[in-house]
């Protein structure tokens, strides 16, 4: 009996509700635009978020409950069921009661893997391998060949392994530091993270072809970055907002979602304004909240898409508007 057939048979009790629960969700990706490109629709149609998340868990009180596909209760059965296919991201890997590992949001996923522009036969690079269910997507697009994705824990990328196994994909799984990329795979022609980063690895930009693109999240934006040569690459943030785990491993920069909320002594309002923290994370570690209030309000209260990021071989910059203009900051520092 081949993987699926066998991952089939083990289904069989509770098949027809996860089915119909599948397939309510693609249909409701495909209304509210998320899945325009045929070949990312049949994608998600293909590959079962379930399999990839046989419990996570969601809060209660000031703890956490687990809710798991295999519960001998309906009821919890039934709620486990409905959080796997909602639209939202789940946790699914707590340590010390601190978030390690989550299945992001679903339609965010298709927001970016459309972002990411991939053609066939290229080679894709993922960060963060989570439980496997965004390998799954770009094996089914690209093919298993094409697709590695290294996570930093051992038991994080074995079980994101087995996960993929049960459908029958066999990427390359890879244990170790995102950071560093995975060289023994190189080149590639995409890079996706699916973690936050202070900054671009610049280890990542001599694993990419010429022309590659990487799709990276910084402070709380999405950047899509085109490597234009050896060591060096620009782009800027697309307007959706993004929230990940932070990439644990060799950067220790400064910029992240840990300075992008404002200090209390600021109005009130920006505590909520979105777009406002986008920025304190880019520059909090350059200009002082205030300076970046200022500076905020002055140039009309910019969204993440009037900022980009520049690298080359001396650094890392952000910038408003123009990567020659007035408004450019250090990134960062960190592993290079």
């Amino acid at each position: 009996m081949g993987a699926r057939s066998a991952h089939r048979a083990h289904e069989a009790p509770h098949a027809v509700e996860r089915e119909t629960a599948h397939a309510a969700q693609v249909r409701e990706l495909v209304a509210a635009g998320d899945l325009r490109d045929p070949a990312w629709r049949a994608a998600f149609s293909s590959v079962p978020r379930h399999v990839f998340v046989p419990y996570y868990y969601t809060g209660r009180g000031a703890g956490y409950e687990r809710l798991w596909g295999e519960d001998p209760d309906p009821e919890r059965r039934a709620r486990w069921l409905r959080g796997v296919y909602a639209d939202t991201p789940l946790a699914t890997r707590l340590r010390d009661g601190e978030l390690v590992s989550s299945s992001s949001q679903p339609s965010l996923m298709a927001r970016m893997l459309t972002a990411l522009d991939v053609r066939e036969g290229q080679r894709v690079l993922e960060i963060g391998a989570g439980t496997g269910y965004n390998a799954a997507l770009l094996c089914h697009r690209l093919g298993d060949e094409h697709v590695t994705t290294v996570d930093l824990d051992e038991e994080i990328a074995e079980s994101a392994r087995a996960h993929l196994a049960l459908l029958g994909y066999h990427p390359a799984v890879v244990t170790g530091d995102g950071a560093r990329g995975c060289p023994a795979r190189a080149p590639y022609d995409r890079i996706i993270a699916t973690c936050t980063l202070p900054l671009v690895p610049h280890a990542w930009l001599g694993q990419c072809v010429p022309g590659a693109r990487i799709l990276a999240p910084i402070s709380t934006g999405l950047l899509a970055l085109a490597v234009l040569g050896a060591g060096f690459a620009e782009g800027r943030f697309l307007h959706t907002p993004v929230y990940f785990v932070p990439l644990r491993g060799g950067i220790r920069g400064v910029a992240g979602p840990e300075v992008s909320r404002p200090p209390y002594d600021l109005p009130y309002d920006l505590h909520e304004d979105d777009r406002f923290r986008f920025m304190l994370g880019l520059t909090g570690a350059v200009l002082h909240p205030r300076e970046a209030l200022d500076l905020w309000r002055g140039e009309g209260r910019p969204g993440r898409e009037r900022f980009g990021v520049t690298v080359n071989a001396d650094g890392e910059w952000s910038w408003l508007d123009d990567p020659q203009g007035p408004y450019v900051w250090p990134l960062g520092s960190g592993t290079r």
